[in-house]
């Protein structure tokens, strides 16, 4: 039995080969909050139309799935933005974002309303960040951290990266959309990396991060979901704040204020999504 990706959270993007149908139903299974078929990067150029219709074949809106497409200025995304137009894409995974235009240009070919998760891969596009995530329908950025490095000359994908996440978080809050997704831990088989890499991007604000294979995602599940003693704490903090009338409290040795309120909701919210 297929198990639905749960829409309402990205803790986990789940990416697939367009051109490998077979595989599409096991990262349904895989837990992931989202799988992604990908028509760019995990496919050679001579096979894009097999992969397109490999996976138009397949789409239906009982298994709801992104695509991410290639970039707009490449031969391939007028077709793909076509493909984003049938029923059972939920979004749209768009790479190599470089201004608002590359999001609006997607929009007008697939004349909808659906969230569309731009890629920031370059220099250009952090500096027009807030510009894109200002763009219509954007829902979250993502952090294409590999590409990044290479159009930034960075010999490392490590805490070199930290002040760009910063950045990318801080703007997605001004530009009041969903926390940013952070890019992939290319060592598959290196759970202890993964594991760190995650809480890395939870601590500076981002909400999930990409996933490259389907043993990945149960380890970045659970790193970005509350722990029980995250979950204790919240509880203690609201039932403190209830129970105080406005009066000061605090909760293990710190002052209760409203940002501490806001913090303990956060984290409640979450585990109820």
């Amino acid at each position: 039995m297929t198990t639905m990706p749960n829409p309402t959270r990205h803790r986990s993007l789940l990416f697939v080969p367009g051109n490998r149908p077979e595989r599409f139903a096991k990262a349904l299974n895989s837990g992931a909050d989202a799988v992604i078929l990908d028509l760019e990067d995990a496919v050679a150029p001579e096979r894009k139309d097999e992969a397109r219709a490999a996976i138009a074949a397949w789409l239906t809106p009982g298994r709801p799935v992104l695509i991410r497409v290639n970039a707009r200025d490449t031969p391939w995304f007028e077709q793909d933005a076509r493909l984003c137009t049938v029923r059972g894409v939920a979004g749209v995974v768009l790479p190599k974002a470089q201004s608002a235009t590359d999001v609006i240009e997607l929009v007008t070919r697939t004349r909808s309303r659906m969230p569309v998760f731009p890629l920031i891969e370059s220099a250009e596009g952090m500096h027009r960040a807030l510009e894109i995530a200002r763009a219509p329908h954007v829902h979250r950025l993502i952090f294409g951290t590999l590409d990044f490095c290479a159009d930034l000359n960075m010999a490392s994908d490590g805490s070199e990266l930290d002040p760009y996440r910063a950045q990318l978080a801080l703007i997605s809050r001004v530009a009041h959309i969903g926390a940013p997704i952070d890019g992939v831990t290319p060592a598959i088989d290196n759970e202890a990396a993964l594991h760190a890499d995650t809480l890395n991007a939870k601590r500076r604000g981002f909400a999930g991060k990409i996933c490259i294979h389907p043993k990945q995602v149960d380890t970045v599940n659970r790193c970005f979901a509350a722990s029980e003693a995250e979950l204790a704490w919240a509880r203690e903090v609201l039932e403190a704040f209830a129970q105080a009338n406005g009066a000061a409290v605090a909760v293990q040795g710190k002052m209760v204020d409203r940002p501490v309120v806001m913090r303990a909701q956060a984290i409640l919210d979450t585990a109820r999504s």
